[in-house]
């Protein structure tokens, strides 16, 4: 049953706890403190959040690598909770509505105002920590499976950080389409849980050559894609993993950014394809967000794709919660309790 409006504090303005960033810099540039929230403009939705996401994308806006609008802001890309008010012009929501969100900066507070452009209706069947902890990943694991290289049954496929939030739903998924999947850790604990999540052959490329071990596996041919977020230390590497006229799609920087290559790079390890891809571009009409999210909800619903939440930290802990994520020590998800 849904909640109403009364439960919460009044829809005006109002103080709130968040977490903002000053300065670009470490986990000590996010600073737990008090700030004002207004009434959601024109088509706005006020979202009083009961989990948010943490995802490696925070940490980008946090560092610099990807600059805001302006200092200071709240990160956090990504949350769920209630509708506490909407602005003109919103149809779709209600005070009351379960909901999760995507895309928005703002996330790191008790509430958050968001473009109702970005807010989708949570399923009864999915609670708050889940759906805080699957959108943003959920819908890139949709767009690089579905949309930039259509995932059909045969296909051989190589998921760099198998373990890791992208990852697990990228292996589950991949696997229920009827794909080979091959999936490369940094440890074997990370290696385990990769294995019990849809990979077929795990690769500790802290103790191995992957590509080499990518050629042994499929005798010689090479995978039909690979799918990188961890950047420099996986490139160029990741282009020997792949058959001719493969795809390599990065869709993260991890390890930091790619250097600038020539392009004949290509040709030469077979005429493959690269491509970088951004969830923003795919989310950019509000047909699209619709129809990924519903997909991805139904592959939830069905039981092919279990969303992982390992770790829960109050939102106090913000700071910790990214050193974790930075030095690679979190498997699966991670949620902020405001």
């Amino acid at each position: 049953m849904h909640l109403t409006e009364k439960m919460f504090p009044a829809a005006g303005s109002s103080t709130i706890n968040a977490v903002r960033v000053h300065r670009h810099g470490g986990p000590a540039a996010l600073t737990y403190e008090k700030i004002a929230i207004g009434h959601p403009g024109p088509g706005e939705v006020r979202v009083h959040n009961k989990a948010v996401g943490l995802n490696f994308v925070d940490i980008y806006f946090r560092n610099g690598e990807y600059t805001p609008p302006a200092l200071p802001f709240v990160p956090g890309n990504e949350g769920a909770g209630i509708v506490v008010a909407v602005g003109e012009n919103v149809t779709d929501f209600a005070p009351g509505d379960r909901v999760a969100y995507v895309m928005t900066l703002g996330a790191y507070a008790e509430e958050s105002l968001v473009p109702a452009h970005y807010v989708v209706h949570l399923p009864d069947a999915i609670d708050f920590e889940t759906g805080a902890a699957m959108l943003l990943k959920g819908l890139t694991a949709q767009y690089l499976l579905r949309r930039t290289f259509r995932v059909e049954p045969g296909h051989t496929v190589l998921i760099h950080a198998a373990a890791g939030g992208v990852g697990l739903i990228l292996t589950q998924w991949a696997k229920h389409l009827g794909a080979t999947v091959i999936g490369t850790t940094g440890s074997p604990e990370k290696a385990e849980l990769a294995l019990k999540n849809g990979c077929d052959f795990v690769i500790d490329y802290h103790k191995e050559d992957f590509a080499k071990r990518v050629k042994e596996i499929t005798n010689g041919e090479g995978c039909h894609v690979v799918y990188d977020g961890i950047g420099k230390a996986t490139f160029p590497h990741s282009l020997d993993c792949l058959r001719p006229f493969g795809y390599f799609v990065s869709y993260g920087s991890a390890s930091g950014a790619i250097e600038p290559f020539d392009i004949m790079l290509l040709m030469k390890k077979g005429s493959v394809f690269a491509t970088w891809q951004l969830l923003f571009d795919h989310l950019a009409k509000r047909e699209d967000v619709l129809a990924m999210s519903s997909e991805l909800f139904e592959v939830v619903a069905s039981g092919a794709v279990k969303i992982s939440v390992h770790t829960r930290l109050p939102l106090t802990e913000v700071a910790e919660a990214h050193r974790r994520l930075e030095a690679r020590e979190t498997t699966g998800a991670t949620v902020l309790l405001p």
